[in-house]
């Protein structure tokens, strides 16, 4: 993990990839417990059987438990300490490429894309790439443009 210690570290590492984060497993009890904070009880998520007869043969996880994932993941990959708090300020762009299969594995690739000046702080641009591994291939999940503010 990197720790930015102060703002011009963290401009300094805009276009580079700030890192990886460790891969967490997606299981159903996940899967069901987000349906049940949503509300989306949508079959190819939480019916076992017909899953199974479906497209993926088995549940898939949620798009946006995966992009909800992000959070957790990036968290791993970097800390700006020199900030007195950090909020999510929004997403620019994404992308549900491919499907999350119950059993297979996450984590996110990070990159930085842009940091600019904003009231108190700043606010940094990163391209997170959430992979999917199944059956020890890694494929693309989903891509978001994540938007954080550091505040000092």
């Amino acid at each position: 993990m990197i720790d930015f210690t102060d703002f011009d570290a963290l401009r300094a590492a805009v276009g580079t990839e700030i890192g990886v984060s460790d891969w967490i497993t997606i299981d159903q009890d996940r899967i069901d417990r987000f349906a049940e904070a949503t509300g989306d009880h949508q079959w190819i998520h939480v019916d076992r059987e017909r899953a199974a007869a479906g497209p993926y043969g088995r549940t898939i996880a949620h798009g946006f438990l995966t992009l909800s994932l992000m959070v957790p993941l990036t968290a791993q990959v970097a800390t700006v300490s020199c900030a007195r708090m950090a909020i999510n300020y929004g997403l620019n762009k994404v992308r549900f490429i491919n499907p999350v299969p119950v059993g297979s594995r996450l984590r996110a690739r990070v990159e930085l894309n842009a940091v600019t000046d904003v009231r108190d702080g700043v606010q940094a641009e990163r391209k997170v790439t959430l992979e999917v591994e199944i059956d020890g291939e890694t494929r693309i999940a989903c891509v978001a443009e994540s938007l954080a503010r550091y505040l000092a």
